[in-house]
């Protein structure tokens, strides 16, 4: 046994857990960090990425049988879907979480997406507005090192500026500007955690196009800022450390959380206050794993909400050939977006949308210039011919990826598979998931957009995905609420069951918008933060 003694012991090592540990850190409180996965050393993973045959999100990181993940070209590896359609959003176990391969989009939420209900009588309502997270938003867009413009708020009013200016934009997010002018589509500047001067010791972008799935020079942001940081501390990182089982007392608190590491040994983690930061998987499947007498539905469920509304932005992805050079592959792989999609009455009827403007060409639908030389040889092509078919269709390749609402729905879930169990004994995640017609609605409306928007570039070869995309965006399944028969944790992120237990990250979510939701994360983890301090000095 190697039990691990602290005030505060959290579980989960990505955006929330990081910077919550962080700031528990600096405040003098005892913290320990539990994280399934290993340390990433960037230089050996950007090579691993390099020589990977397939380029995913997850090539570059270690996996093994005892800290296991999704794949993005196989969603039913760790997974084990019960349908009716496959949930496709993946995650890490490394330390940093996710936030290695995330593509570092920090879009505010608007005000109505905290208010889904009132405004256009879908879904519910958040159990705080926004008006109350935007101080947080500023301190999150800080410590992430946002670069943005802070003249256009985008929709969402901002009581501080960016801390950098703007990536610059591409060639291609200009050409899109100026065939839109007098359209309904404004362009515009993508806030992005990533640095567009020298910034906190890390370097400006350098424009390497490989943000999904690793910055090999840190100038995208990623939870081992923040880590360390918490480390020099006093807070002690506990890596491939894997939380088995959350254990409760009669008066309902929690008084342990097992773990096992892949040696074999195993032991407990105490504290005063505990926080599960684990992702809107994780979390779930160790509260629905831990039953007991006291929680014979698993911890934190007495509402049966747990694992429920579960919820991603399901996206159109669409590509076409423009009919002049608009030169992608350059910079990161998003810059621009449109953004005034995303707002409107229409949202009783179906889905809004937030247009990304993709910067890698065809990369993601087809495998982009890679895959050209191969599909010219084989109609002949050889030599200087061959050359300038690749480098003329390269420089002409344009792709839109439109992220759609998704309501949640108590069906959509994450439950325990019955029959498949890791190697320590915790059963796999079982999905069971719909993508639902409000979010079709959306998909096909996208589909309407980039039509009109390929016919402004005077595009050629113009095509849809016949089915969505995963964003990566893992949301619901421990929603926060003010009732507790209706949700899992309060405003504050604290367990309705349990009051010194804490659940933070997209788990929380009631609704899912359609801006990504690392910033938000990140900002209701930093509000989290007041609560779990005072609740170890009461």
């Amino acid at each position: 046994m190697s039990d691990i003694t602290a005030d505060a012991v959290v579980v989960g090592s990505g955006f929330a857990g990081a910077l919550l540990a962080d700031r528990l850190a600096d405040r003098g409180i005892r913290t320990a960090i539990l994280e399934a996965g290993p340390r990433v050393n960037r230089a050996r993973a950007f090579e691993t990425f390099l020589g990977a045959v397939v380029k995913t999100p997850e090539s570059p990181y270690e996996r093994s049988p005892e800290a296991d993940f999704p794949k993005s070209e196989d969603p039913d590896h760790w997974y084990r879907q019960s349908g009716p359609d496959k949930f496709k959003s993946t995650y890490l176990k490394a330390v940093g979480g996710t936030s290695w391969h995330w593509l570092g989009t920090c879009v505010r939420f608007l005000p109505s997406d905290f208010q889904l209900r009132s405004r256009f009588g879908r879904a519910v309502d958040w159990p705080i507005c926004y008006d109350e997270i935007e101080p947080f938003y500023v301190a999150a867009e800080r410590e992430l090192g946002v670069a943005g413009d802070s003249a256009d708020d985008l929709g969402s009013p901002r009581s501080g500026p960016f801390p950098m200016p703007p990536i610059p934009a591409s060639w291609l997010d200009g050409a899109c500007e100026r065939v839109l002018a007098d359209t309904p589509w404004r362009v515009r500047p993508t806030p992005q955690a990533r640095n567009s001067e020298a910034h906190q010791g890390r370097p400006a972008c350098c424009g390497s196009a490989s943000c999904i799935p690793i910055c090999p020079v840190a100038a995208k942001y990623d939870a081992t800022v923040h880590l360390r940081r918490a480390e020099a501390q006093g807070a002690a990182l506990h890596e491939q450390t894997t939380a088995t089982f959350v254990e409760t007392g009669d008066d309902m608190r929690v008084t342990a959380i097992r773990f096992t590491r892949p040696d074999g040994s195993s032991g407990v983690a105490r504290g005063r206050v505990y926080v599960l930061a684990a992702n809107a998987v994780e979390t779930p499947r160790l509260l629905l794993h831990s039953r007991s007498e006291r929680t014979p539905g698993g911890v934190a469920n007495a509402s049966d909400q747990v694992g429920r509304n579960l919820m991603d932005h399901p996206i159109q992805l669409s590509w076409a050939l423009a009919k002049d050079p608009v030169w992608p592959y350059r910079g990161p792989l998003s810059t621009s977006a449109i953004e005034n999609t995303r707002d409107g009455s229409f949202r009783r009827e179906r889905s809004a949308l937030r247009i990304e403007i993709g910067n890698n060409g065809w990369t993601w639908p087809t495998g982009g210039a890679p895959e050209l030389a191969g599909q010219f040889a084989r109609r002949g092509l050889r030599g200087k011919p061959l050359r300038a078919a690749v480098a003329d269709h390269a420089a002409r390749e344009v792709r839109l990826a439109a992220l759609t609402e998704q309501l949640p729905e108590p069906d959509n879930r994450v439950l325990l598979d019955e029959r498949e169990r890791d190697p320590f004994g915790v059963p796999l995640p079982q999905m069971h998931y719909r993508v639902g017609a409000y979010a079709r609605a959306g998909l096909a409306e996208a589909q309407r957009i980039h039509d009109r928007i390929f016919a402004r570039l005077n595009a050629s070869e113009t095509h849809h995905s016949d089915t969505w995309q995963g964003a990566g965006h893992i949301l619901g399944t421990t929603r926060m609420g003010n009732d507790p028969r209706r949700s899992v944790v309060d405003r504050d992120l604290r367990c309705h069951d349990h009051p010194n237990l804490f659940l933070v990250g997209g788990g929380a979510f009631p609704t899912g918008s359609t801006a990504n939701p690392t910033l938000t994360i990140a900002a209701l983890a930093l509000r989290a933060a007041g609560a779990v301090t005072a609740t170890l000095s009461g």
